[in-house]
């Protein structure tokens, strides 16, 4: 199976490379026929160029675009609930189901999206993601009433789930090892790009009247969506995806677009896939027509000890990026900011855009080097920061709880508070926990394992965001931040992948 040679023969329709048996496989490396030398293979990294691949770049951005509708529906809808409760006159369990329902119907996404782009691949699977949003935003932009609001967060919801899970394994399968950190972090920095975007549509559009703006916060989300659904035109498909359904042709067609190294590094690759494809188990498909059949039963019911712990990881740090409480932070942050001091609205936006650009500013400081300094040390800086941050908070909130006046020095320690935490959060979990999840799957198992973890993600997400305010009611938003604190104090190690 050298590549670089005399590739297999094409099937009858002169489309699909067959991928050879384990046995031949193996007999082909005993051989010294499969792989080149270790030396060679060495040599041939270090003529590599160490630069970023503009195609997989574009690629990634275009892929990761996706996360800037979650990204925006957290942030404007922190903002948007302030009009909706009035003008729609709903009640505080209302607000928690409205904003919490989305996390929740995004676990239909997550659990149906790794079978999905298994099946009609990745690329299709991100129009997918981009065209449900846009139905769902349309929908939430055009309500006449709560129960019909609620109808299109249910369905922005799925495809959220679809987004969150396709994104960082896009762009996992397109990218090398040395700039994968980093391309696979993109997701985490356009949610807060669009947390920030969200918080300034908030802004520009509160002094609407409360009857429209709310309206048009939530149906803005249409605009990326579309560009997301009309820019996938230019995407190539994982190249990975395309080894596994024995598309080898156009798999190398991919790879020599995307790395720097040409024909040369190309080849090199491909090899490593199809081998990859071939260690992954079980007998690899040959032909077009396998889709993600026996993953389930792999993960499930006969997990090899390897996969038992690689599973177990990944829906640990998915559920600690959530228990840590951040996105119920970011999406009740008006309601914090309120209950420090700040009741002028137009001031407690305008604190919440403070908030979008430090949490933005700091995952891209993540991302930049996360390859850099690696994914443990990262995580263990950002879980140690919540925790601090967390308990600070709490203590600024107790004692403007006890206090009769709300001194300036009081406030302003809360929302140094919460802008560390979220800053934190985009150091550590955040960015990492969407690269991690990614990565560390086996080539067959990974759409189908990552969209079980981000379905662990997604459920408590949402649970925290509808309980969130009921406990704070119940405990104070003091003792609420104690919990979490207390949360990122037992997770802190246990992030520490």
């Amino acid at each position: 199976m050298n590549y670089s040679s005399a590739p297999p023969e094409p099937d009858d329709k002169g489309r699909y490379y067959h991928l050879p048996s384990a046995s031949n496989l193996q007999n082909e490396t005993t051989q010294g026929k499969q792989h080149k030398s270790t030396e060679v293979v060495t040599s041939v990294r270090r003529r590599i160029p160490h630069r970023l691949n503009k195609y997989v770049l574009a690629a990634a951005v275009l892929a990761s675009t996706n996360s800037i509708l979650l990204g925006y529906d957290i942030g404007v809808m922190s903002g948007a609930v302030l009009y909706i409760r009035d003008n729609l006159k709903i009640s505080s369990t209302q607000v928690e189901i409205l904003v919490g329902c989305l996390n929740v119907c995004s676990l239909i996404g997550s659990l149906a999206s790794g079978k999905t782009s298994d099946c009609i691949g990745r690329r299709y699977t991100i129009v997918l993601a981009a065209a449900t949003f846009l139905i769902g935003a349309l929908l939430m932009g055009l309500a006449p009433s709560f129960s019909f609001l609620m109808a299109g967060r249910v369905v922005a919801g799925i495809g959220v789930g679809y987004s969150l899970m396709i994104g960082p394994v896009y762009t996992t399968e397109l990218s090398s090892a040395m700039t994968r950190g980093f391309l696979s972090s993109l997701p985490e920095v356009f949610i807060n790009i669009g947390i920030l975007l969200g918080y300034i549509s908030n802004y520009a559009l509160s002094s609407l009247p409360e009857n429209i703006n709310w309206r048009l916060m939530l149906g803005l989300a249409a605009l990326p969506a579309l560009a997301v659904a009309v820019g996938v035109i230019i995407m190539p498909e994982s190249p990975r995806w395309l080894v596994m359904k024995g598309r080898f042709l156009e798999a190398e067609q991919v790879l020599i677009k995307t790395s720097n190294g040409g024909a040369e590094e190309a080849r090199m690759r491909l090899n490593e896939m199809a081998k990859a494809a071939v260690d992954s188990g079980q007998e690899p498909p040959s032909t077009s027509n396998w889709s993600g059949e026996g993953v389930w039963k792999e993960l499930f019911l006969h997990p090899s000890p390897p996969i038992r712990r690689i599973l177990i990881a990944a829906i640990g740090v998915n559920f600690f990026m959530q228990a840590s409480g951040n996105d119920a932070v970011v999406y009740y942050s008006p309601e914090v900011f309120r209950d420090a001091g700040i009741h002028d609205r137009k001031q407690l936006v305008g604190v919440t855009i403070i908030m979008g650009l430090t949490k933005t500013f700091f995952v891209f400081i993540s991302s930049l080097f996360l390859d850099r300094f690696g994914r443990r040390p990262m995580l263990l800086l950002g879980s140690a920061g919540m925790t601090v941050s967390s308990a600070m908070l709490g203590l600024g909130s107790k004692y403007l709880e006890t206090s009769e006046i709300k001194p300036v020095w009081a406030i302003a320690v809360c929302v140094v508070a919460v802008c560390a935490d979220v800053s934190f959060f985009s150091i550590g979990l955040g960015p990492i926990t969407w690269v991690y999840s990614s990565e560390i799957f086996p080539m067959r198992l990974r759409a189908q394992g990552t969209g079980l973890a981000i379905s662990v993600n997604r459920v408590v997400s949402g649970i925290v965001s509808m309980t969130f305010l009921s406990l704070s009611e119940a405990i104070t938003f003091g003792g609420m931040f104690f919990v979490l604190a207390g949360i990122m104090a037992v997770g802190h190690p246990s992030t520490s992948v």
